[in-house]
């Protein structure tokens, strides 16, 4: 049911949604040369604009496209621009297919634009539209980074450490255990005993294999294991918790608020880490950190620093925001100006205009 128009009160004309490959300065870890973004803006009766992007390595970019340009009007035009109650109408509308994975690309896009249209309409930055709590949220350097020699790690990690950064995440998963082991220990050596150093095996693991790995990894300190194993297997991780004291960061591949609670529920997730892209938008990223706020569970949001500063500022509980290595927005290129969102030794802050600051470059001729 459409929502009743009042006086004056705006409403959604229209949606478009366009494709943007941007080459990475190297490959990440199994070939993955470019990140794709699909740039979707939502457009109202009085004129107003709001910009939102998906955001995908791989695969699906021209499917989220399809999705946001032919099935999501029909959920939209005429409705007004409330990110809540639209989200609600959309993932119903996209039910048929599925409440994650494309659908939530596709969500997610909208949703970012409909949060940049209301602060606009309010003169105000997406921060303070959603609610500031903190000036600034502490950063991690990280790298895709497995395929790396050694000596090409060591000066990785120098570089992120010459930044100000006092917590790096590296890739661990190596065929060889040995491997992971002399890189892990050398990454400890540059950090000194008081950094933080997270590890990350991008479900690399299985359940022997993962019980394997942080018994030799445990003296290390990892400040985290992220995606030891397959995001869905809630009973293999409670068994690794079971058998290993470090701390579990899951989140980039649970694509639902559902996922969500059901890992914290079940006491596997320790740190949340809601990608805004991948779990359907700004709307449902916030309902997480609610969950996770209840359950005294930090987020660290996934990826995407110029959007993840921004949100890591008003969420309740905030660990660290990700720093990736030449792979933020300004770094690959995408954006026509600075968005107002930095990152000064370890620190990261946002100091945007009206709505995110995102203001994306026109397509190159």
């Amino acid at each position: 049911m459409s929502t009743p128009r009042s006086a004056g009160a705006d409403t959604i004309a229209g949606l478009s949604a366009e494709i943007r490959s941007l080459p990475l300065n190297r490959a990440w870890d199994g070939g993955v040369t470019h990140n794709h973004l699909v740039l979707v803006r939502v457009s109202t009766e009085q004129g107003a604009v709001g910009t939102g992007f998906a955001w995908t390595p791989r695969v699906g970019a021209g499917a989220v496209r399809s999705l946001v340009a032919d099935d999501c009007p029909a959920a939209l035009v005429g409705r007004a621009p409330d990110p809540g109650p639209r989200w609600e109408d959309l993932s119903r509308h996209l039910a048929e297919v599925g409440s994650g994975g494309l659908a939530a690309m596709a969500a997610g896009a909208v949703d970012i634009a409909l949060w940049d249209l209301r602060a606009r309409a309010a003169g105000a930055s997406l921060v303070e539209s959603i609610g500031r709590r903190r000036d600034r949220v502490r950063a991690y350097g990280s790298g895709v980074n497995l395929d790396y020699g050694l000596e090409e790690l060591v000066e990785q990690v120098r570089g992120f450490v010459a930044a100000g950064h006092t917590a790096v995440k590296m890739k661990v998963g190596s065929a060889d255990l040995e491997r992971d082991v002399e890189r892990v220990a050398r990454v400890r050596e540059l950090l000194g005993p008081g950094g933080r150093l997270m590890i990350d095996a991008n479900q690399r693991w299985d359940l022997p294999a993962a019980v394997r790995a942080m018994r030799e990894l445990e003296r290390f300190d990892p400040y985290w294991i992220e995606e030891p194993l397959p995001a869905d297997d809630l009973a293999a991780h409670a068994e690794l918790g079971r058998r290993s004291a470090v701390p579990i960061a899951i989140g980039e591949n649970l694509r639902t608020v559902r996922e969500f609670a059901a890992a914290l529920d079940a006491g596997v997730c320790h740190i949340a880490q809601p990608n805004a892209v991948r779990i359907g938008g700004i709307t449902p990223f916030l309902r997480v950190a609610a969950l996770a706020d209840a359950r005294s569970v930090p987020v660290a949001p996934h990826l995407l620093p110029e959007l993840s500063t921004q949100l890591g500022l008003c969420v309740p509980r905030a660990e660290m925001v990700e720093d990736i290595d030449r792979g933020s927005l300004a770094a690959l290129g995408a954006l026509a100006e600075p968005s107002g969102v930095g990152i000064e030794d370890g620190w990261a802050h946002a100091r945007t205009g009206p709505g995110h600051g995102l203001e994306f470059a026109p397509a190159p001729d």
